[in-house]
């Protein structure tokens, strides 16, 4: 049988957030297998979030070959990438992204309202999307909360967080990214929190793109990447000279 091709293939990546403005990122390249369990690690503000928004088809390159799950990023459009997102990614936002006026069950399940890839996956399995949804959040410590049924805003910034992994969970995605995702959960429940990442992943044959500036967080994962020596634009910005 042919190798599969890479889940992520960089080649020569250009990205700014203003046509004349110095590049955020330069990398000349990067590989990212299937199944691969990959920790991206660098300090904040090193444009690491931006990588994310690039592989998640939220933002385009200047420049350059973005390649995800075989699909180039550039070739698609704006609606293109939005169905390809919601098909194919699960997304754990930094910021969480939660529909405040919903309920925990229902921002649980909205990727399966958008997605009939991620719906088919769920109810193939004889669940319905809020039993799945209850499965999900289960492991994360959840199911027996008093607000499941209430407005995800009713939520603390740690519950919030929970139930923003269960959504990018939910429906079997081919690629999770986690921006962030345990640094408001305490230390038990970022350990559930990774053992649930990696027991999803696992059963859906699923990459994980996990970044974090927490090294303490990196052990239970096959590779990591050290974000400032990938990134050339890091690496080129002029150094602040003290006149005493």
């Amino acid at each position: 049988m042919p190798e599969a091709s890479p889940v992520i293939q960089i080649t020569d990546l250009r990205f700014a957030w203003k046509k004349q403005a110095q590049p955020v990122l330069n990398i000349a390249s990067l590989e990212i297998n299937r199944e691969e369990r990959v920790f991206l690690r660098g300090p904040s503000g090193s444009g690491k979030s931006t990588l994310l928004n690039l592989l998640a088809g939220v933002a385009l390159p200047q420049s350059g070959v973005l390649k995800v799950l075989g699909r180039d990023m550039n070739t698609l459009g704006s609606a293109q990438r939005d169905h390809f997102r919601a098909d194919h990614i699960g997304l754990i936002f930094q910021m969480f992204n939660l529909i405040p006026y919903l309920s925990v069950v229902e921002n649980v399940t909205l990727p399966c309202r958008f997605s009939g890839k991620r719906r088919h996956k769920v109810l193939a399995q004889g669940d319905s999307l809020e039993h799945e949804a209850m499965r999900l959040l289960d492991h994360l410590d959840m199911a027996h909360a008093d607000v499941l049924h209430e407005p995800v805003s009713e939520l603390s910034v740690g519950q919030q967080q929970r139930v923003a992994a269960a959504r990018a969970l939910i429906g079997a995605p081919e690629l999770v990214i986690a921006d962030e995702p345990t640094s408001s959960l305490d230390a038990d429940r970022r350990s559930a929190f990774i053992d649930l990442l990696f027991r999803e992943c696992d059963s859906a044959n699923a990459t994980l793109v996990f970044v974090s500036h927490d090294n303490t967080l990196q052990a239970p994962f096959e590779r990591t990447i050290e974000f400032d020596q990938l990134n050339r634009a890091a690496q080129a910005q002029p150094k602040l000279h003290v006149v005493s």
